[in-house]
């Protein structure tokens, strides 16, 4: 069973796919989001499924939009893979490195991503998305962790490395940011039928082998990460966490950074594939960039 939103930007229809058939869930739900997921929406789906209740729907030509709408917060790990921080030149944190990006960042899994005018080092990242259920706020520990999870997805945290880096007066989140900088999606499974300790993660660029790994070389696992973020802040349902990338991006000085025309494709075994291509940032005025700022 997988949950998706499809339709144009904006007028998702919630659905669930199961053994290859759609089913519309606006019976049950408006939207997949923060209210469903800490309802405990899944389980209704999944009873409402069992007693034929729900309408079979034809999404073919629908649109992929991200499976959860308008999440609260986009927390992020950074460096929790230890092959790619040795790769970035950074030794293996001590503790989970935290920031954000921004809510609208995210966008559907096969969505244009907007290169930012003047940027000359956007980078891929494929990341292991943690979809929360419901409240996380000082858990007793990592044990009791992943019950709080909704459950996963496959996500891109492209990134601007000059911004993250170079004009980020010490915080990475203004490369983070850019609109249409977290593709997510195709599909929100279940945590009940996700392993977030041994997964494989993949990236291609215009189909050249770029990331292959598996969840199993983070620093900090997933039950560990939501122990430690609710110590930290509250964690609402519908929040996302980013849990880190491994190797093999631009930034390693293996790769050239992304420009225009090239496309990005990112797996995770048992969550789907998503591809975007790389377009110029549309109706940009001539002074906009992060080059053109006056220092």
């Amino acid at each position: 069973m997988e949950l998706q939103r499809r339709g144009p930007a904006g007028e998702e229809i919630p659905v669930v796919v199961d053994q290859g058939r759609a089913f519309d869930l606006r019976p049950l739900t408006a939207d997949i989001d923060a209210n469903f997921l800490g309802g405990d929406g899944i389980a209704g789906v999944r009873t409402a499924l069992a007693a034929g209740e729900l309408s079979e729907l034809d999404v073919t030509d629908l649109r992929y939009g991200a499976p959860i709408a308008r999440p609260g917060a986009v927390v992020c790990i950074g460096q929790n893979y230890a092959a790619h921080a040795a790769e970035s030149g950074a030794e293996p944190p001590a503790e989970p490195i935290i920031f954000f990006k921004h809510p609208n960042s995210v966008i559907g899994p096969f969505d244009d991503v907007h290169l930012p005018p003047g940027s000359t080092k956007t980078d891929w990242e494929v990341e292991l998305a943690v979809i929360i259920g419901r409240r996380a706020r000082y858990l007793a520990s990592p044990q009791e962790a992943l019950s709080y999870v909704a459950g996963y997805a496959v996500s891109n945290d492209v990134s601007e490395r000059v911004y993250q880096a170079e004009v980020s007066g010490g915080q990475w989140s203004k490369g983070k940011c850019c609109e249409t900088f977290n593709p997510l999606g195709p599909s929100l499974v279940p945590a009940d039928q996700v392993d977030p300790r041994d997964v494989r993660l993949q990236s291609w660029v215009n189909d050249e082998p770029r990331q292959d790994s598996t969840t199993a070389d983070m620093i900090f696992p997933v039950a560990q990460l939501i122990y430690e973020l609710s110590q930290f802040m509250v964690l609402d349902p519908g929040d996302v966490i980013n849990t880190g990338t491994p190797q093999g991006v631009a930034l390693s000085g293996r790769f050239p950074f992304l420009g225009v025309g090239d496309e990005m494709r990112l797996t995770i075994a048992g969550l789907g594939e998503q591809r975007q291509k790389i377009i110029a940032a549309p109706d940009v005025p001539a002074t906009a960039g992060a080059a053109n700022i006056a220092r």
